[in-house]
């Protein structure tokens, strides 16, 4: 899954996250090559993401909030997301 991912890629069980810096359009491009090969990958192995919940979150304050696709479908926003029981929010508050 992880061959030729540009980005930081996590796995554990069937959760997924990519995340990447996006400081310039490269990091947004890098992003979305990756979303990309990861779709022909769940494509290619008969598997497929669960897109309602793919969520993308937007840390930092001066992100520029790029708009992402996984295939043709484009990922939500979120204020705040929960990975592995812990919510974190765009300001990197955990609880």
């Amino acid at each position: 899954m992880d061959s030729r991912i540009e980005c930081t890629l996590s796995t554990f069980a069937d959760h997924t996250k990519l995340c990447g810096v996006v400081d310039m359009l490269e990091g947004r491009d890098a992003i979305q090559r990756d979303l990309d090969r990861l779709e022909r990958w769940a494509c290619a192995n008969c598997m497929k993401f669960n897109k309602a919940k793919c969520k993308v979150l937007h840390v930092g304050r001066c992100n520029p909030k790029h708009d992402y696709r996984l295939g043709e479908e484009w990922i939500e926003s979120s204020p705040e997301e929960k990975d592995l029981g812990v919510l974190g929010d765009k300001k990197l508050n955990i609880t």
